[in-house]
């Protein structure tokens, strides 16, 4: 039986945009998780479903409400899916880093106390998504195929991994 490559384009070995789809989906499904749970999110009986009005902050600094959770967790799925081949991979992390540079600026434009805040974003929020946007499109960018440096991708039947992009 051969792990090399499948038609689902599983591969037992990952390149690095692969390896960091995983993590960055791992992360955002954790962080997703942790907003439902007491104690970790402070002020948990102001979690409402959306709106600046949803006092509850993750890790006692992140403004959360469920809808903010739920796209969290949206994401990390995303991620893990997306991380089955390289090319989608690295489509998410410019993705994902597109959508919070874009969450960054609208963060910035609208008053942080306002209606238009639904998701809801705090300044740490802002600075996150900041932080984040460029972390995941450099990423993206800069992670090449592995494989097809390596010289590695000539084992068994050749993946999507190991054509580069």
């Amino acid at each position: 039986m051969s792990y090399a490559s499948s038609s689902q384009g599983l591969s037992a070995r990952r390149t690095s945009a692969q390896v960091a789809a995983l993590v960055f989906g791992i992360i955002f499904l954790v962080i997703g998780v942790l907003g439902f749970i007491p104690g970790i999110t402070a002020n948990y009986s102001a979690l409402y479903f959306s709106g600046y009005d949803s006092e509850a902050v993750l890790l006692g600094v992140f403004q959360v409400s469920v809808l903010h959770n739920v796209v969290h967790l949206l994401l990390g799925f995303l991620g893990l899916w997306m991380a089955r081949t390289h090319s989608s991979a690295k489509t998410y992390l410019i993705g994902a880093g597109v959508l919070y540079l874009l969450l960054f600026i609208y963060g910035l434009i609208i008053p942080l106390n306002g209606a238009w805040n639904f998701v809801p974003f705090n300044w740490a929020d802002n600075w996150l998504h900041l932080g984040l946007g460029a972390v995941m499109i450099i990423l993206g960018f800069a992670l090449g195929d592995d494989r097809a440096r390596s010289g590695s991708g000539s084992r068994g039947s050749p993946g999507e991994g190991s054509i580069p992009n």
